[in-house]
């Protein structure tokens, strides 16, 4: 499990390092030539702000029960497996399984969260002055919502491999989550495909445990970035630096 401290610096200062230091640079000759808050000077702002959003999120999630002791994000079966759940008295066994599945399906996305940090930081670093001003002036959520729209394959493509592998890793007592999805969907599918199963008209489950999982994992990450978003947005206390301070002081006048 990562402490706040021991974390947190580094995934900030590895997304700060990405972002071009020459916008950086200008911001102080821009100052010094106008009293008003720059063009320069908002991209940068608005860099800064997303770096510190960014690693505020990845910090929160990749750790022991980020997710799984979040209840806005945890991550449970899938609806298909609804039916499992309902009829878990037929599955010796089954509750245990099913809370076994649940606990590392949330492991799995807190392992993948490390993932996001240099793909946010390359989506950063692109950003043009004309995509900073319509994010700072946009909607709330327009950060989150750039981020997401530039980013999302990519983080499926990086997250499926560490998922899947997360999800194949025996953690407890020689049990993977993958494991645990097969007996549980195996059990269950034995019953479904029964006689008795058949005249209770229960339907055989199939689902991409993997596929799944990326996409809640993704989900979560990205519902808190917005939170990060609108806390720097709504709250000053939230503008950790003087440069956020000057650049969405201006929203507070709107």
């Amino acid at each position: 499990m990562y402490t706040m401290k021991k974390f947190f610096l580094p995934v900030i200062a590895a997304i700060l390092l990405a972002i071009s230091c020459d916008t950086m640079q200008q911001v102080g000759s821009d100052i010094l030539k106008s009293r008003g808050v720059t063009n320069t000077e908002n991209i940068a702002g608005l860099k800064d702000a997303l770096s510190v959003g960014v690693g505020n999120a990845v910090v929160s999630l990749n750790k022991q029960n980020g997710y799984f002791a979040n209840q806005t994000l945890k991550i449970f079966l899938p609806p298909e497996a609804a039916i499992i759940v309902d009829n878990i008295k037929l599955i010796p066994g089954g509750q245990s399984l099913v809370e076994d599945v649940v606990l590392r399906l949330n492991r799995a996305a807190e392992d993948a969260v490390s993932e996001a940090a240099p793909i946010f930081a390359s989506a950063i670093r692109n950003m043009t002055i004309t995509d900073a001003t319509n994010i700072l002036f946009g909607n709330k959520d327009a950060a989150t919502a750039y981020l997401r729209k530039n980013t999302y394959n990519q983080l499926v493509s990086a997250y499926a491999p560490k998922i899947n592998s997360s999800l194949g890793k025996n953690i407890v007592g020689g049990i993977s989550a993958a494991s645990s999805w097969s007996s549980l969907t195996g059990a269950y599918n034995s019953v479904a495909n029964s006689v008795v199963g058949k005249a209770a008209h229960l339907t055989p489950v199939n689902q991409d445990l993997g596929a799944y999982v990326t996409g809640k994992a993704l989900d979560g990450l990205f519902l808190t970035l917005a939170g990060e978003e609108a806390k720097i947005r709504e709250d000053p206390v939230a503008r950790v630096n003087d440069l956020l301070k000057r650049v969405f002081g201006q929203l507070d006048k709107k």
